[in-house]
């Protein structure tokens, strides 16, 4: 379910910081909720795959983590990439 590099490069287009980013939050947050759209075609398939559900659920904690993170250190930014990722903000 990894992603490979054109994936992760057009998902992350948008919300680098610069060129060689791959730490910031936006970033991160970004190839998370790519994950997760997959993993979740994936499950609603293979509906007794529990460990790649539990996989699921971990990463939805650590995106979770990240946009309180971001929210509370760059509210412009955070309202900026719910936004452009169309997520519940």
């Amino acid at each position: 379910m990894a992603l490979n590099a054109k994936q992760k490069a057009r998902v992350t287009k948008e919300v680098k910081r610069h060129e060689k980013d791959s730490g910031s939050p936006e970033y991160q947050i970004a190839l998370f909720t790519e994950r997760i759209k997959k993993l979740t075609a994936h499950l609603k398939k293979n509906t007794k795959d529990f460990h790649s559900r539990r996989g699921l659920l971990k990463m939805v904690s650590k995106r979770k983590k990240l946009m309180d993170y971001l929210k509370k250190t760059n509210e412009k930014a955070y309202k900026a990439l719910v936004k452009k990722l169309g997520l519940k903000g």
